[in-house]
């Protein structure tokens, strides 16, 4: 422990992409690095242990457009959301960074500088494929059956002005660190990543963007915005303070010790981010672990096909403990871990219940029925002892070094082999023949002792993966929160010979399993149709599409739209559907009358920075003068207007 004292670990989650509601699929990684983050802060380390969203690009803007908001009002509203589960899920996040943060903008927007000025990025054009949804670009020799290799969508062509950052200088050193050091676990991984892209030639990147406009503006080329990744994964040194004055923690904590990502953004962490910080001359992370996806059926859990799994829904069904610990147990790094009710039930049934909660809730009603909740101080031990006590005692140690290998699962069933055997030594041992001797009291006290301490140093170790149940057991087996600490999960010996111990509550009831996999499969069935009713209602929308007779270039030239901000709004009298706005629209202010009263109340408007078109000829509505006409979209749900983001002055032109 002394050794530990102070010594720095950082460890990092991937800032997640909020065009949705987060998923079980999200948890794994969160849950994976909070448990290592309490792990190694019992050890004693002084951890920083960060996680957060990535909120820029294409697809928050056409998620945000959708619903009629601003970008930045839709990932408020889903990064609260984020947070909301992280507490629930007892996430203890030291720092929780946003793109969207002015420090971090600061941040990218330097470094984004510094590698223009040092040669390593560059102006071009790109031409090629691109995946929306997985915000990439593709060659057509990397797509597969004509789709992106990630995600298996649809791409599309794409052709814009943009700035490239080098990759080429950095292919043996980065091919190196894949192949002679232990940066990736598993490191079979590394042969994929060298064959697929590095042997091949690494393709220069494309670093910026032209055709949307929700990101990092670049300093020194108006029309450009930082294109995902030099945004997203600069947020690992811009949340420590690096050059920003947010934070001052660089120096502390930096490189990395483990970026915990799932295996579809592990070419990013892999490859482009190590070149990222080669160009910048700093330190390269120690570790990247890489896990699969929690799979449904064999399939990536994903909001289109209906088959998430809503972790709220599951907590409050079973708590939040008993989800960490089986997401935790099912996942072997670097494999996809099926999920489904049943192998989740069984798992809960079968560890937490038979095992864990058995062990506890026995071993503590015999401390009650045969010494009245207090143990004498008088012991006799047997042979029979010495291995579940040797087992106890290495247990520590076995867990460190899974702990160390990021092999969560693995750390897990150590423990857990232990309860086991504690299980089988109350069988071996059967005290509730030796209660029936008077002058085996002494010996049946040292059963129970020693079950007691299994379970205690079970428990301690066990606290970094199941914090709200842990000190619930350590409660009812008579120990002190304080000597539940990592020194002690090392010894024999640190309950009180006269422990006294209190029957409590069942910490992990058993589940009905028939009756809750047909509850949930319903659920969960309930969740795949309305999906894919939506998604036939948009299909079936999409093909009744018609476009009106083509026009040219100069007819668009004649249309002059323009960024106004709502100063007023009321209702036209004698109207239900029109909406009188008053406009600062740069130009001396106008008046416009819109049909869209049955969608927005004046207070919606007021404040919101919406397109016009500027130079419509004016006409009547209802006696009211309009000077003009709201961009507005139809949609599934109704109309939505298209607001602006607020950073947009007044008066600007669209094109």
């Amino acid at each position: 422990m002394c050794e530990k004292k102070n010594k720095k670990f950082y460890i990092t989650t991937p800032i997640y992409y909020p065009s949705g509601n987060p998923h079980i699929g999200h948890c794994y990684t969160t849950v994976a690095c909070d448990s290592i983050a309490r792990y190694k802060r019992m050890q004693g380390y002084d951890v920083m242990f960060l996680t957060g969203t990535d909120e820029h690009g294409l697809k928050i803007e056409q998620k945000a457009a959708d619903e009629g908001v601003t970008p930045k009002e839709y990932v408020d509203k889903v990064v609260a959301t984020f947070k909301k589960l992280w507490d629930y899920m007892n996430i203890s996040y030291d720092r929780y960074i946003r793109t969207t943060d002015d420090y971090h903008v600061e941040s990218v927007q330097k470094i984004f500088k510094a590698l223009y000025d040092k040669g390593y990025i560059y102006k071009g054009e790109y031409s090629g494929k691109y995946c929306t949804p997985c915000e990439s670009f593709w060659t057509d020799s990397q797509l597969i059956d004509g789709k992106c290799p990630e995600c298996g969508r649809d791409v599309v062509e794409a052709k814009e002005e943009a700035y490239f950052f080098k990759m080429s200088p950095f292919a043996d050193r980065i091919e190196k660190l894949l192949t002679e050091t232990d940066y990736l676990r598993p490191k079979t991984r590394a042969v994929e990543l060298v064959n697929n892209f590095i042997k091949p030639g690494l393709e220069d990147l494309c670093v910026s963007r032209t055709s949307f406009t929700w990101g990092i503006p670049v300093t020194f080329d108006e029309g450009h915005v930082v294109y995902v990744w030099i945004d997203a994964l600069s947020n690992y040194i811009t949340a420590l303070g690096f050059w920003n004055d947010a934070y001052s923690d660089f120096d502390k904590y930096w490189p990395a010790d483990v970026h915990m990502v799932a295996k579809d953004i592990m070419r990013f962490h892999a490859i482009i981010w190590p070149a990222m910080l080669m160009a910048l001359d700093l330190p390269l992370p120690k570790h990247l672990a890489v896990h699969g996806w929690i799979t449904f059926n064999g399939q990536k859990m994903s909001k289109s096909i209906g088959n998430v799994v809503d972790p709220f829904v599951l907590g409050e069904r079973y708590g939040c403990d008993a989800i960490r610990y089986h997401i935790l147990r099912e996942m072997a790094l670097g494999a996809d871990s099926s999920f489904s009710n049943e192998i989740m039930i069984n798992r809960i049934n079968s560890d937490l219940a038979n095992d864990l909660g058995n062990l506890v809730s026995r071993t503590v009603a015999m401390v009650v029925k045969y010494f009245g909740g207090t143990l004498p101080v008088d012991r006799e031990s047997d042979d029979v002892d010495k291995e579940l006590l040797d087992m106890a005692l290495s247990l520590r140690d076995k867990t460190d070094a899974f702990i160390d290998e990021t092999q969560i699962n693995n750390a897990l069933a150590e423990i857990f082999k232990v309860i086991s055997r504690a299980n089988k030594y109350i069988d071996e041992t059967a005290p509730w023949v030796l209660a029936k001797d008077e002058e085996k009291k002494p010996r049946l006290a040292a059963v129970l002792y020693n079950l007691l301490e299994a379970v205690r140093i079970s428990t301690t170790l066990l606290c970094p993966f199941m914090p709200e149940t842990m000190p619930k057991i350590w409660e009812q087996i008579g120990l002190a929160p304080e000597d539940a600490s990592y020194e002690n999960a090392g010894k024999i010996g640190v309950l009180p010979a006269d422990v006294t111990v209190h029957k409590g509550d069942i910490i992990f009831p058993r589940i009905d399993a028939e009756k809750e996999i047909e509850e949930l499969n319903a659920i969960i069935q309930k969740q795949a149709d309305e999906a894919q009713a939506k998604l036939a209602a948009a299909e079936k929308k999409h093909e009744k599409i018609e476009l009106a007779p083509e026009i040219t270039i100069d007819d668009f030239a004649k249309v002059e739209i323009r960024v106004a901000k709502v100063t007023a709004c009321e209702k036209v009298k004698k109207s239900d559907k029109l909406l009188c706005l008053q406009l600062d629209d740069g130009m001396g202010g106008r008046q416009v009358v819109s049909g869209i009263a049955g969608y927005y109340k004046p207070d919606d408007l007021v404040g919101r920075k919406i397109q016009i078109i500027a130079n419509l000829k004016p006409v009547k509505l209802r006696g009211v003068e309009s000077n003009g006409m709201i961009c507005a979209a139809d949609t599934p749900d109704g109309v939505r207007v298209l607001f602006v983001d607020d950073s947009i002055p007044v008066g600007s032109k669209i094109r």
